[in-house]
């Protein structure tokens, strides 16, 4: 590594690809857990997950981004994130198949995100970052959950 600017990750899988989300945005990983079911939500919004007394509106990571949905395993687990949105914090539950490690890139070897050979929109990507075993999809979670879709997250625009 250069010892310029590092980026530091949680990297997770969905199938065989490997993502990652900053650091700065986990709050925590939990083990996969049912979630109370909200009715008339996007098809990806699973409903709440319940964390210290608080509902965390949780959601699957797979469908949001295009993928199928699978059925959780032992591996399942709810990434606990921290988005963005609108001059404050929502705090969202993304269930992932698998947790894998934090990692650290140095800012210099992230790649562009490419046009092609992705399934879903590259906006949704900051960068790609190789590993000797891989690649590693950096996602922009803030873009993933877009100013509209995330009002319909909120536990307020939830209808119970």
């Amino acid at each position: 590594m250069s010892g310029g600017q590092e980026l530091q990750v949680v990297t997770f899988g969905l199938g065989a690809e490997t993502f990652a989300v900053p650091v700065t945005l986990v709050r925590e990983i939990l083990d996969y857990r049912e979630t109370f079911r909200i009715p008339n939500g996007p098809d990806y919004l699973l409903g709440l997950t319940e964390l210290r007394g608080e509902g965390v509106t949780t959601v699957d990571f797979r469908l949001r981004v295009g993928l199928p949905h699978v059925e959780p395993t032992p591996s399942t687990r709810i990434l606990v994130v921290d988005v963005p949105f609108e001059q404050r914090v929502l705090v969202l539950g993304l269930v992932v198949d698998r947790v894998l490690d934090v990692s650290t890139f140095d800012l210099a070897e992230i790649a562009a995100a490419p046009d092609l050979g992705v399934r879903w929109p590259s906006r949704y990507i900051t960068g790609v970052a190789k590993r000797p075993e891989g690649f590693v999809v950096l996602v922009d979670v803030i873009e993933i959950f877009s100013a509209e879709e995330t009002r319909s997250l909120q536990p307020s625009g939830i209808a119970a």
